[in-house]
């Protein structure tokens, strides 16, 4: 930790920090833990001590919002969410929220208070005011695409611990947070074991956010900066703020660039030619009872399994319905799930209210709330159907080759 006696604030004395200069800005870069009182009241001493002139915090827009603007969920478009394909990344947002909903009953303080209080100190004392870190969605994003097939299922099954189980946040989890990334820690034991994931959710922003900063130099209003960083951050974010010569903008677009997407769903195709192959070759070998009675294997499973995926998210009928007619079709829709269809349904019989959308933040952080609440139960049937119908598919698919082995 470095620091320079004169111009050092007596409420960082005791607090991790570093101090960077760099082409004449000075960047103070504060470390919290986003689970503790004792970094707000530093980070309110700090932004009211007249020592800065801009704020910078460990935020996104959408994740600024959402800490000053409790109301903002209610502004949310479910069937442009569904249509646009985002159903999953806003179920994935949901799940973090909750798992943070969860520590702030649990510890008595809400997560990221300090960067709220960051926020809002900034626009009292009318300070520049700069968020700093990468759209949540972007880091989701990159961290699913450089993942694998057992990589992604072990993601996905702690966004569902997540989402679903709502006991005591083990003691490991709080000890984490106290070193300071709520996205690191949301994850469990898993960022820590997948470079993958570890790159996309801890390397790549500390690159991002020292972009971020470097990008003020120049401004002519900023020369004196706080930002504050979880102090997990601390060390790699001082180090890219140092030494990173590659033109910000270029940088921010290269951590900002989404992984793309196959325009040929490739793996789906491939799994659909073989299964429709097996049935054929039935057909051709075994006579119409045989490929009619593999026909009925994919028929049964597919269906039966996705209606019992929406059935589990409290569906209605004709949602459950179209689940089960949907999913046996899936190699005719190979881009799109068969919940998207479900899920399109569902909100289209039972339209959430603005009570729902107020309440959403509520009732994802428990367990009951996501059937109780309207928006919550339509992605939860998007997500069962899918899992229903990925299930059926494979035990159909194991059903068929085992007939004709």
């Amino acid at each position: 930790m470095t620091s320079s006696a004169p111009t050092t604030t007596p409420a960082l004395l005791d607090q991790p920090h570093e101090i960077v200069e760099r082409d004449g800005v000075r960047f103070t870069l504060l470390g919290t833990a986003h689970i503790s009182k004792a970094s707000v009241e530093v980070v309110e001493a700090e932004v009211a001590s007249g020592a800065y002139d801009t704020i910078a915090i460990e935020l996104d827009s959408n994740r600024l919002r959402a800490l000053t603007e409790p109301d903002m969920l209610h502004k949310l478009d479910l069937f442009q969410i569904i249509r646009e394909g985002k159903t999953g990344l806003v179920a994935a947002n949901l799940a973090l929220a909750a798992y943070q909903r969860r520590l702030a009953e649990q510890l008595g303080v809400e997560p990221g208070a300090e960067l709220k209080a960051a926020a809002l100190g900034a626009k009292k004392l009318d300070l520049g005011l700069v968020v700093i870190d990468r759209d949540v969605g972007t880091t989701l994003r990159r961290a699913w695409g450089k993942l694998g097939f057992w990589g992604r299922s072990k993601l996905m099954t702690g966004l569902a611990g997540s989402l679903f189980v709502n006991d005591q946040v083990e003691e490991g989890e709080i000890e984490k947070l106290k070193e300071g990334d709520m996205l690191e820690s949301s994850f469990g034991e898993f960022a820590a074991q997948t470079p993958q994931l570890f790159e996309a959710v801890i390397a790549e922003r500390d690159r991002y956010m020292a972009a971020k900063l470097r990008a003020l130099i120049g401004n002519g209003s900023a020369r004196e900066v706080l930002a504050v960083v979880g102090a997990g951050h601390l060390k790699g974010l001082a180090e890219h703020l140092r030494s990173d010569q590659e033109p910000t903008e270029a940088m921010l677009a290269e951590l900002d660039t989404l992984p793309k997407k196959s325009r040929v769903p490739w793996f789906t195709l491939a799994i659909t030619a073989l299964f429709a192959s097996a049935i054929a070759w039935g057909f051709w070998h075994g006579g119409a009872e045989l490929g009619v009675g593999l026909l009925m294997q994919w028929l049964l499973a597919t269906s039966l399994l996705a209606g019992l995926g929406c059935l589990l998210a409290g569906g209605h009928p004709l949602s459950i319905l179209t689940a089960m007619i949907m999913a046996p079709l899936k190699p005719f829709h190979p881009g799109v799930p068969a919940g998207t269809f479900s899920a399109f349904v569902e909100a289209w019989l039972r339209r959430p209210t603005y009570a729902d959308f107020l309440a959403v933040r509520d009732d994802a952080s428990h367990f009951t709330g996501w059937w109780r609440n309207r928006v919550t139960r339509t992605l939860l049937n998007f997500l069962l159907t899918n899992i229903g119908t990925m299930i059926g598919v494979w035990i159909a698919g194991a059903a068929i080759i085992g007939k004709l082995i």
